[in-house]
Parts: C-alpha cells; structure tokens; sequence
C-alpha cells in the first residue's frame, strides 16, 4: 500500500515518538524540547501544530499562536496557568534559535532563557542519536530517526532546501514520491518556480509588482535560476537587457520567446520593451532574417510597404502586380511573425490578399455567352472580388487604407471593367443575361416548415463566406444564378421572393418598383406583406419566429445599406453583418424551423477611389441612378438598352463597364457586372430541388 503520509506527517510522528516512554522504568517527561539553532524549522510550526497539540514555541507572547517567553512557557508546562487548547497533549517546545549547549550551560544561559534551562533535566531533547540537533538536512537524511531520503549535499541544494521548506513547498510532498528520488537543487526549485520562463515574463511585465508579490524565497530562486539558466541577472541587467535576450531568442531564450508567442495577452507591457530594442542591422540581400523577434524591424517593414504599394497607383497592371508580387516575396514572412497576429502588421496582412488578387486577376471569365462566362466566373473569378475585400478588410487607420486601395484599384478595377464589358458584350448577342429565355420570374411555391430569409445585397463572393459559417449549424448548398435586370432592391427583392409569379411591372414604374398584379397596386412593404400572407407566407419581422409547421418570409442582414452608408467600409465590417444573419437562422433554428432557403435581390461593386464616370445627357434620362438610368420615350437607345424585367416597355441604359452615371461613388450597384447580378441562394434541410433557380432566377 502506497506511503499516503507526508513530510509535515512525518516530522509530526517522530516529534510525538519523542514524549513516549516505558511507563515501568521511566516517568513521563514534563516536556520535549526541540533546539533549532538556525531557525530552521520556523516556517512549519503552525502547520505542524495540527499534527502535535501541545507544540509550544519560544518568542515573544502570543497565547492564540501558542508562543510565549520561557516563563509563560515554565508555567503552562508547571500548571500554574490555565491549560487551555495551548496545552493539550503532552508538551512539545521549539525553541528557535537555541541550542542544546545554550541550556547545558545554565551559568551562561541567557536570563530570558534560564527558566526553561532545568526542563532539561525533567524531560527529553529531541536530537539524533549523536546527540546533535535536528536540521532540516539531518531529518532528511538520516536513517537513524529520519527518513533516510538520498539529499545532494552541495551548497546549492541545501540553500534550496531551507528556501523550499521557507516557502512551504516541500513539506507537502509526500514520502513515497521522494524515496528514491535525488533531491538536488534543479529538483527544489523547480518546486519554488515550477516555470521560469514564465517568471521572466511577469517580472518583465512589471519588475516592481513581481517581486512585491513574491515571496522572498520565490525571488531569491528566481534570481539565481536567472543567473544560472539563462545568464541574465535581474537587478544588475535590468528589464531592457532581458527584452534583448528575448528578442534575439537564443539558447534558453528561445523557450521563453516560444510562451511569449503563445500567451503574449498575459504580459501586456512587454511589447513595449521590446520596441526600444534595436533589430540587427540589415542589407537589401538579407530580407528580415533574423529580425521576427524586434517590434521595429516590423514597424520599420510597415513603413517601407506603405510607401511601396502607394506607389502602385499610377503604375499599368501589369507593372503593379509584378510589384506586388515583389512586395508580397520580401513582406510575407511577416505575416508569420507574433507582430501580425497582434495585429501590428496589417500591411503585410493585406498584401496577401493584395497578392492573390494580382495573381488571379490575370485571367478573365471565358466564354462567349452569359452562361459560359457565369460558369468561369463561379469557378474562380469570384475569388478575386473575395480577396480583395479580405485586402481592405485588414487595414484600419487611413493611411493605410489609402496606400492598400492605391494598390487594389491598379489591379483590381481593369479587372472588374474588362470582366463586365465581356459579360455585356454577351448580353447584348443574346439579348439579355437569360439568353431567349422568358424575362419572367418561374413560380417557386411555399413549401411547408420552410423559412426565405431575405438578405439585401448578398454578393456571391461574401455568399460564399456566409457558406462556411452556415456549415457548422449543418449541410448549407449554394446555387448561382442571374438577378433580375437592373439589379437594384426594389425589383429584385420581389424577383427572388415566393409570390414573384403574383407580381407584375407597368410602363410607368421608372423607379423600378413593382405592381401587385391583381390590383395593380404599387409593392409597397404592406402590400408585399399581404401578398404574402394571402398566399400562406407568414412574414416573421425581426425577431418573430412564427409557427415552424408553415412557411415564411424574414430578412436579415443590412449589406446594401450599409454598403451605401459606409462605402469601402463595409469590406472591414462585413463579418459582423454576416453574423447577424447567422444569428438570426440559429433563432428560427432554436424555434423550431429545420429548412431555410436564403436569397438575394443583387450584388453590388466596391471599388476604393470610386468608380469611373460615364456620361449620360440629362435629357435623355427619365430617373438617373448609379448604375442605371430610365430612357424617356423620346430618347434613342444606348449601346446598352435592355428592357426591365417587370415590363420590358421600360427601357434601362447600363452605364459601360463599371462605370457609373454619378461621380464619387466607392460603392454602387444596378449595372451588368457578374458582381451585381450574379446572386447566390443558399439552402439548408430542405430538398437541394426548392432551392434550383427556375427559370433563370432564384
């Protein structure tokens, strides 16, 4: 059976063997008296109380701590005083920093001290066999009244042992785990400084706060495990030559940068420390090797590509993505360092994005038809719009913002135009982006225990994103298809809705808002409402969960308008837009409904800088919009007329390209452009069927 006591037991144990004796042959000692010359044995007394009742203690008087001067003590032992708690069992007395000689030489015996000085003679000393007292070594070691434990006995360990039983670390332990263990000094302090790496960084943290915390023992142990493993002295070096050592991360050093890395949240203030420390100096060959441990050189490599891709602006986009591809080469490796996980490198962050948009935006959507080209463009192009959102995304402050759109829009904008003139070019052949189909919304019927949420401005490429976060509730399956022309909120929201086939447009509806086709009423949000309701479509506003076993109608979301409110912005804030929708499909789901079909009205273009004018003569405009404009009767037809939709007697002229008819605008949307109007639906628990575009629409 395995040894459950522990050092502070068996100190205990032997204390008390002391008081016994052979009641026939001897009489009962009136006390044990126990000489700690050293005082070594301070620190456990309180402690040891609970396992000897009648411990007593020389020093200064303090009944309730059971210490008292040797006359209190001469008393309590002689029952001249009331026995109390302090005196229950037999009487066991330290006596700190008194040896047994102190009390043999009565004549020389200090007069606080003679009191106690005859006790010798009517009760025991508790001293090895040699007749020497017991120190913390002895009682350790010794196999003649001690445990017999194996205590290396240089000048290290018994330094660490007395701090170790100082500190209350070792007498805890217990006996069976130190049989047959070397007790060494690298044994004990690790005891009193389980992690020293750790201890560096919180004393770098905050020198003052650190040693007032600790005990004297813990600092002590701390300086020399300083000292000795990992060559650095705390008083004399100081906290800047410590953030030295930790960012060059050589020898024991690099342990201590490894847990930095990991919990640098913890240690707040010694990124400050480490961006006083100069990096090594560094040639155009060298790139930053050497330099991941220094604030600066990170700083310093911020500095040099903020100015870099600002300087991309005015360059061809050729010429840019060759560049950026130089920029991303030298800068990426700091994306791998601790400072970008701070978010200390938000450059080098977006130059990845940056890089991939350069890279892929050298090819454009094949084919010579609406469909061909929306195909190309699912399998890749879409990835170009979703980086560089994810390159806005990363900065922040506007000098940044400003050097990384410089650098975007070199790239990114040709790309987009040549993408948009392509798919309109297309268009126009085939007559519209359905091709000969028929330029009306397919029924797409209710279906029972389903949920449409509605989100306004749902690009394909953020879709995507939506996607993933979608997949951890479960299987989410997405389908590309075109939006209704032009692609803005009023025509398209009732496009994409589930009483489309109930809608219908009129000749004067120039600001693309639908009728209700049996009233011909204007789809306002009560009439769409209602004409919801009449066909069994629950509407569920914001919070409302409605009953599960139906169908309904909700919306979620706010990327439209915040995109028009907020322009480039919305790139940095567009997760937490997609995490309202999420919450927002987690409520139903908590309430009870298992499908959910989420469509969209349109996409849009977000293009830092603005996007290019084109020019419209105001005469010839019914309504002007972004994107878009409504043609007066009397006006001839642009090289880019088509019909609405709703009722193809409205005739829509789409600004060329991704130009727009109104200067200044970041964000816009209305035009033909594979961003505005190829829309994605996402369906998950229901039947992949509900969710297949019909007709050429969602």
């Amino acid at each position: 059976m395995t040894d459950k006591r522990t050092l502070l037991d068996a100190l205990a144990a032997a204390l008390q063997e002391a008081t016994k004796v052979n009641g026939s042959t001897q009489v009962k000692p009136a006390a044990v008296l126990w000489p700690d010359t050293d005082r070594q044995w301070m620190p456990v007394f309180m402690n040891l109380r609970e396992g000897c009742n009648g411990l007593l203690q020389l020093g200064a008087y303090d009944p309730e701590a059971f210490r008292g001067p040797a006359i209190w003590l001469k008393c309590l032992i002689g029952g001249s005083l009331e026995q109390g708690d302090a005196a229950q069992g037999a009487h066991i007395v330290h006596l700190p920093g008194v040896s047994r000689a102190d009390l043999r030489a009565i004549e020389t015996c200090p007069r606080d001290l003679q009191p106690l000085a005859e006790l010798q003679y009517r009760g025991v000393f508790w001293s090895q066999s040699n007749g020497k007292d017991w120190t913390v070594n002895a009682f350790l070691t010794s196999k003649n009244g001690g445990l017999g434990l194996d205590v290396a006995q240089d000048k290290a360990t018994q330094e660490a042992l007395i701090q170790a039983v100082e500190a209350g670390v070792l007498l805890d332990r217990p006996v069976s785990e130190l049989e047959g263990r070397s007790i060494n000094a690298a044994w004990l302090n690790s005891l009193l400084a389980p992690n020293p790496a750790r201890d560096l960084l919180v004393w770098m943290n905050d020198p003052e706060a650190a040693q007032s915390k600790w005990t004297k023992q813990r600092w002590a142990v701390f300086e020399k495990r300083a000292k000795t493993d990992f060559g650095f002295d705390p008083k004399a070096d100081g906290v800047l030559a410590a953030a030295e050592k930790l960012a060059k991360a050589t020898g024991p050093w690099a342990a201590v940068s490894e847990l930095y890395k990991d919990s640098f949240g913890s240690f707040p203030k010694v990124f400050d420390l480490l961006s006083q420390v100069q990096p090594p100096q560094r040639s155009l060959f060298d790139g930053f090797e050497g330099q991941e441990g220094y604030p600066q050189a990170n700083e310093g490599g911020e500095s040099a590509l903020r100015y870099a891709l600002a300087a991309c602006g005015p360059m061809m986009p050729d010429q840019a993505r060759e560049e950026i591809a130089k920029l991303d080469k030298d800068h990426g490796v700091r994306r791998h360092w601790l400072w970008a996980r701070m978010g200390q490198a938000p450059l080098a962050t977006s130059l990845g994005f940056l890089a991939t948009v350069a890279s892929q935006s050298k090819q454009l959507p094949a084919g010579t038809t609406p469909g061909a080209l929306a195909q190309s463009y699912q399998q890749m192009g879409w990835q170009v719009d979703a980086a560089a959102l994810s390159a806005l995304a990363a900065v922040t402050t506007k000098v940044d913002v400003d050097a990384v759109s410089a650098a975007l829009r070199a790239v990114y904008l040709p790309w987009l135009d040549e993408c948009a003139k392509r798919l309109q070019e297309a268009a126009k052949a085939s007559g519209s982006l359905r091709g000969q189909a028929a330029a009306t919304p397919g029924a797409v019927m209710p279906v029972p225990g389903t949920c449409t949420i509605f989100v306004d401005g749902l690009r394909y490429d953020v879709a995507m994103r939506l996607q993933s976060l979608l997949s951890e509730l479960g299987t989410v399956n997405l389908d590309g298809a075109w939006t209704s022309m032009p692609s803005v909120t009023a025509s398209g929201k009732a496009w994409c809705s589930p009483v489309a086939n109930a809608i219908a447009g009129d000749k004067d509806d120039t600001e693309f808002q639908p009728r209700v086709a049996a009233d011909g009423k204007p789809l306002s949000t009560h009439h769409f409402r209602k004409l919801l309701s009449d066909h069994g479509v629950q509407f569920l506003d914001k919070h409302e969960t409605g009953d599960a076993l139906g169908s309904a109608w909700t919306e979620a979301g706010d990327l439209d308008h915040y995109g028009h409110a907020h322009g480039i912005r919305l790139a940095r804030d567009m997760d937490v837009q997609l995490a309202q929708v999420v919450e927002r499909v987690v409520e139903l789901q908590q309430a009870g409904w298992n499908k959910f079909r989420i469509v969209t009205d349109h996409g849009w273009l977000l293009v830092p800088g603005g996007l290019p004018k084109s020019d419209l003569p105001k005469h010839q405009a019914e309504t002007r919009w972004g994107r878009c404009a409504v043609l007066k009767d009397s006006a001839h037809g642009t090289p880019l007329t088509f019909g609405w939709d709703w009722c193809n007697d409205v005739q829509v002229a789409y600004a060329p390209g991704v130009s727009c008819f109104v200067a200044g605008q970041d964000y816009a949307h209305g035009g033909i452009s594979f961003q505005e109007c190829w829309g994605a639906c996402l369906e998950s628990g229901g039947d992949r069927e509900y969710c297949q575009p019909s007709q050429g629409h969602h």
